[in-house]
């Protein structure tokens, strides 16, 4: 190297990651995939957006709904929880059903191994 000439790399100024914008019909279908029962995370990766920008659409989606909005989802939220615990209560029917086919409810049919006697 030159006496003098030294080549001092600048450093360029910091780059910082450019704000991406999104249209309002991509906000709108990300908050419905959330609404619609599926994990924010999986979401966030499934789109290539952080759960930070999806939580914020959320709140900002929230905000900006009626009162007659709201309650339907609400509403929509309940019957969801509602129908889990019909589930949940068919499979363990089921399944007492099976371990005891002479026990369901309203079933006048005698246990096994219990012989109903004549005359009564």
């Amino acid at each position: 190297m030159k006496k003098g000439s030294s080549k001092s790399k600048q450093n360029p100024e910091p780059q910082t990651p450019r704000r991406r914008k999104y249209d309002e019909e991509f906000k709108r279908q990300a908050v419905a995939m959330i609404r619609n029962g599926q994990p924010v995370r999986s979401v966030a990766q499934a789109l290539g957006i952080s759960e930070n920008v999806l939580h914020r659409w959320k709140r900002e989606a929230i905000d900006s709904q009626s009162n007659s909005e709201l309650e339907v989802e609400k509403l929509r939220q309940r019957l969801k929880q509602v129908e889990m615990e019909r589930d949940i209560l068919k499979k363990a029917l089921s399944m007492c059903v099976r371990r005891r086919p002479a026990c369901s409810v309203g079933d006048e049919t005698v246990p096994p191994g219990k012989e109903s006697e004549p005359g009564s």
